[in-house]
């Protein structure tokens, strides 16, 4: 069987993990264990080690040298999700952005105020940008 490459999309755990770096910042592990441990996760110390070492190997966040050892998430929340978002369009919804929309309007149970957040993020995307006819 070929060697594949380590995927490099973050799992269900290691999106936890992130999820607490980009609010804290830079953490030990034992910090971000502590965390984890609030909010009753049942993971050993040696777990969330071995998955911040993981998440490194795959670039998913960097670590410093010193002691002791800082982990960082190594792209901004945003690009994260952006990239996990068009991974699931494409696999999802067959590439369509149109039809995820559809679908999260129809199924959303939006409130009124949620509306209105997508009708303005609609709006500004069809004005015309700076320089533009």
């Amino acid at each position: 069987m070929p060697n594949r490459p380590p995927a490099t999309s973050p799992t269900h755990a290691e999106l936890e993990i992130l999820a607490i770096l980009w609010r804290r910042g830079p953490s030990t592990v034992r910090q971000v264990h502590e965390i984890l441990q609030a909010d009753r996760r049942a993971t050993g110390m040696t777990t969330t080690l071995k998955i911040l070492q993981l998440m490194t190997d795959k670039r998913l966040t960097t670590r410093t040298d010193s002691r002791p050892q800082l982990y960082a998430p190594a792209k901004p929340a945003e690009r994260t999700q952006s990239s996990l978002l068009k991974d699931f369009v494409r696999k999802a919804f067959d590439g369509s952005i149109h039809k995820l929309m559809i679908r999260a309007v129809e199924d959303g149970n939006l409130k009124p105020e949620e509306l209105d957040e997508i009708q303005q993020l609609i709006d500004d995307a069809r004005k015309p940008h700076r320089g533009e006819p």
